[in-house]
């Protein structure tokens, strides 16, 4: 198993994101709506996300970096990828999932307000 979450670890957080965003357009979502959950996240913004996707930043780097993560983070509960994200005891795993969970949220039509813990 450890193998498998270093090379999601590894894995540049600009080679995912078009996945994300994909995703939520897909559904009738925007990529501003999907940057707004990545802010709320991590901290990060705008400016910072761009220098991410250039600069290929891997997903330990772009969680290890992350400005601040949000004190609601222990509100998402649920199941992703068949775990529940509260019971994910790697720390960076379960912030991965914590994205995940908050983009499928956002795909499923949720509002921002209940997916961003309001």
């Amino acid at each position: 198993m450890k193998s498998s979450n270093e090379r999601v670890f590894k894995m540049s957080f600009a080679s995912v994101y078009p996945h994300y965003v994909a995703k939520a357009e897909k559904k009738n979502r925007t990529k501003a709506e999907l940057n707004q959950i990545i802010f709320w996240l991590t901290g990060y913004d705008e400016a910072a996300l761009k220098s991410i996707l250039a600069d290929k930043t891997n997903f330990e780097d772009f969680f290890g970096n992350a400005p601040q993560l949000n004190p609601n983070v222990s509100k998402i509960t649920g199941v992703i990828c068949g775990c529940r994200v509260e019971e994910i005891e790697d720390p960076l795993m379960q912030k991965i999932r914590y994205l995940d969970k908050l983009v499928d949220e956002l795909a499923k039509g949720k509002p921002m307000e209940k997916i961003l813990r309001n």
